[in-house]
């Protein structure tokens, strides 16, 4: 009777033990859904709206200018924001405000890229902390999932025009 007990909670350890690492490699390596707080990425992405997130091409380095990325804060590394890529490694970034009458440019340091929000008016993004360290990328945001009549890839940048060229 008690090797009977015994052997089913092992067991049931044993698969308890093999479903975690399952979905800690699903959710660490292929995505997840996240929900999205703030303003600073409207009109893209509202207050709420719950978007899923594909970790893949942090991974293979396929990120790319115009993504929408959920990065740890360089400020409060227990928390998660999205921005959008603005600039990668060597690309020439306006690190200027839109209202700033003189427009100030930098070059982005190997291993970082640069982030802004899509709310150029309300964003805390490379602005404020500088270039962001590739490695505190946490995945790329692929779709929207909800509000539901938003269901859907994510459209361009309003900001296209930050988006410099050599």
């Amino acid at each position: 009777m008690l090797r009977n007990v015994l052997g089913k909670t092992f067991r049931f350890l044993g698969y308890t033990v093999q479903y975690g690492c399952i979905a800690h490699c699903a959710f660490e390596y292929l995505g997840g859904i996240v929900v999205c707080s703030g303003p600073s990425m409207e009109p893209t992405i509202h207050n709420s709206d719950i978007v899923f997130s594909e970790n893949l091409s942090r991974h293979f380095y396929c990120i790319r200018k115009g993504d929408i990325v959920i990065v740890k804060s360089p400020n409060d590394p227990k928390s998660n924001i999205c921005k959008r890529v603005i600039g990668l490694e060597g690309d020439k970034v306006c690190t200027s405000n839109p209202s700033d009458f003189l427009k100030s440019h930098s070059y982005v340091p190997k291993g970082h890229v640069w982030l802004e929000g899509d709310n150029l008016r309300n964003s805390t993004d490379s602005r404020c902390y500088g270039p962001v360290p590739y490695g505190l990328i946490r995945g790329r945001i692929c779709f929207k999932i909800w509000p539901l009549n938003d269901f859907g890839f994510l459209r361009a940048s309003p900001n296209g025009h930050r988006f410099l060229d050599d």
